[in-house]
């Protein structure tokens, strides 16, 4: 596809989140580092595990309101309480002695409103998109915010130590201009709305979950993906605070690359791999058989996370997240396309919201591995990532191609029980 036929909410998407991720992104990945360094370990494990919580739950109500009400007033409203609270992040790192609880308090309520927003852009995607196309785009999505990725993980790695305060000022400035774009370009163009059932709101929220809950492939691949995703999300955790303990620093040059700029390096290298290579592996594996394409990718990418989960030799870390990389970029477009088929018309709001349990459940399960790493060495740690990884898998495979088998043919012999 070229841009120009590109609808108008799918440019509006791609442009106003690649300049919003680049900048978030070289702060972000940082956090867990940022309280570690501040409080200690457990608390900030702790800390962000608890806002893991607070994510998911709101990204549920997020869900059902982007069904119920206009998609774009809703992401008006909360880009621009996003925008107030990294306001108030940025103030609160001015003092020498940083005010930490007005920074951790920012830190929950930006948390609060970034979730509840998430399932109206997911939705807004997919009103937007035809099976027909929607693997391209979700191909193009993957490369622009992977490229955004990059360019923000270069930053941080270059300002986050001693310019922290810039790099907020940045992100708030960038922020406030998201609610400016989706006001004057965005538009509403769901199929279908979803109706009020029950008088009792809270009735109503549970009854319409109740739904994607009983949608068992839904669900396995949800769960699926969760232990899938942990495994890159521990970068920015566990493996992010381990490497800044005992990496051992070596010189390039006359740089020092310590273990903090050695996370960086990993995530941009990461980044570029997917800006370099994802329409050309995509176009490779559009000749093979989707089953196939998922297993592979998920094979190289479990063999990729696992060995740099204990890793700290620096031509391992660089050669096995290449490896971890191009599994990512095998089977990322199949597993988001297929999903993507499966959620109803009048409930895509809510059954986004609900994939993205995905996300936060590995977000909990990464934060947790900085508590749980506090007491094992990393060999085990990596054994542990290689059981997710393979319970990740089944569930995601089951879910995709052999629950929906076996789906299709429940209903061709309800079919045929009919017509006879």
């Amino acid at each position: 596809m070229k841009w120009t036929d590109y609808p108008q909410n799918i440019k509006v998407r791609l442009i106003t989140s690649f300049f919003n991720r680049a900048v978030t992104s070289a702060v972000m990945p940082f956090m867990a580092l940022f309280f570690a360094q501040e409080m200690s370990k457990v608390w900030a494990g702790s800390f962000l595990i608890i806002t893991v919580f607070i994510g998911f739950f709101v990204n549920l109500i997020g869900g059902y309101i982007s069904d119920r009400f206009s998609r774009k007033k809703v992401l008006v409203l909360t880009s621009s309480l996003s925008a107030v609270m990294f306001l108030l992040m940025a103030l609160s790192l001015l003092p020498s002695d940083k005010w930490i609880g007005l920074f951790a308090l920012a830190y929950v309520i930006f948390i609060i409103t970034s979730s509840l927003g998430r399932p109206a852009m997911h939705a807004i995607i997919i009103d937007s998109t035809t099976p027909e196309n929607r693997k391209a785009i979700y191909a193009i999505d993957y490369w622009m915010v992977n490229l955004s990725m990059a360019i923000g993980a270069a930053l941080g790695g270059l300002l986050y130590l001693n310019h922290q305060i810039e790099l907020f000022v940045l992100l708030t400035v960038t922020s406030a201009s998201l609610p400016i774009a989706y006001q004057i370009w965005l538009t509403d163009e769901r199929v279908q709305s979803l109706k009020k059932q029950h008088n009792n709101v809270l009735i109503d929220l549970l009854q319409n979950y109740k739904v994607a809950f009983q949608d068992r492939p839904f669900v396995k691949v949800v769960i699926g993906s969760m232990f899938i995703f942990s495994a890159e999300f521990s970068l920015n955790s566990y493996i992010g605070v381990r490497l800044a303990e005992s990496f051992e620093t070596f010189a390039i040059a006359d740089f020092n690359v310590a273990g903090v700029h050695m996370l960086s390096l990993l995530n941009i290298q990461n980044m570029l791999l997917v800006v370099c290579l994802t329409f050309m592996i995509n176009k490779f594996t559009d000749r093979f058989s989707k089953q196939h394409v998922l297993l592979t990718g998920l094979l190289l990418y479990s063999v990729g996370y696992i060995t740099i989960t204990s890793a700290n030799s620096w031509y391992l870390l660089i050669l096995f997240n290449l490896i971890g990389t191009i599994g990512e970029l095998i089977y990322s477009p199949v597993r988001n396309a297929e999903m993507a088929n499966m959620i109803p018309e009048d409930k895509r709001g809510s059954y986004s919201a609900f994939s993205n349990f995905s996300f936060s459940g590995a977000d909990l399960l990464a934060r947790s591995t900085i508590i749980l790493g506090a007491f094992l060495i990393p060999t085990m740690m990596s054994v542990y990532m290689g059981v997710l990884l393979m319970i990740g898998t089944l569930l995601v495979y089951t879910g995709l191609f052999v629950s929906k088998a076996k789906n299709d043919q429940l209903t061709k012999r309800e079919i045929v029980q009919k017509i006879g």
